[in-house]
């Protein structure tokens, strides 16, 4: 059973969709075993809590200085023996003493097709302002493996979704989460967690 950790900012709805796609047996294999919020108002730390699943806010605030609280971070993964690190909404870049410590062992969902609408400053909703301002008719997600790169480790899953005339930043986000990010973030875990998925030269190869 693949032990999971979830890291959230917000709302938690990357993190509802795991949840629901393990009770469903979407996902199987695999359990998730903590959430980390770096955000004591993120709605996800309740999501976990009402399923008994341990839910920690570990802020960067409360730390002297960045190193600790990746230093803290790496900890509390560690000691809950997650195998398995999955950003789902969380906006703090991950930094290399933690990638190295989970080589290809750390996933990221991101609403675009990457390597379209990525990189530094294209999170939440600044990337479907972007793909409306840029005019594109296809947008969607991409699940990747996390290395020391913004947005650049080896890609996982990709799912198109449809950009639609008069659409919103808010609008295409909410398509794009329902059609392609709660979809393709569980499938990825199940893919894992059955040993499906290995990295070579640098691409992703599914079983």
């Amino acid at each position: 059973m693949l032990k999971l950790g979830v890291l959230v900012s917000g709302g938690g709805t990357n993190l509802q969709a795991i949840m629901d796609a393990i009770d469903s047996g979407v996902i199987t294999n695999a359990e998730v075993g903590l959430v980390i919020s770096n955000n004591p108002g993120a709605y996800a730390l309740k999501r976990a809590e009402s399923r008994g699943i341990p839910a920690k806010c570990i802020s960067p605030k409360k730390f002297e200085n960045r190193e600790e609280f990746y230093k803290a971070l790496l900890q509390e993964l560690q000691e809950n023996k997650v195998e398995l690190v999955v950003l789902a909404g969380f906006l703090v870049a991950i930094p290399p003493m933690i990638v190295e410590a989970y080589p290809n062992r750390i996933i990221n969902i991101h609403p675009s097709l990457i390597p379209s609408f990525c990189g530094v400053g294209f999170y939440g909703l600044h990337v479907h302002e972007g793909v409306l301002a840029r005019g594109v008719k296809v947008s969607g997600a991409t699940v990747h493996f996390v290395d020391t790169g913004t947005d650049t480790g080896p890609i996982i899953l990709q799912k198109a979704v449809e950009v639609q005339q008069g659409d919103t930043p808010e609008v295409l986000q909410r398509r794009v989460m329902e059609e392609a990010e709660w979809k393709i973030l569980p499938k990825a875990i199940d893919l894992i967690a059955n040993n499906r998925v290995s990295v070579q030269n640098g691409k992703v190869v599914i079983d």
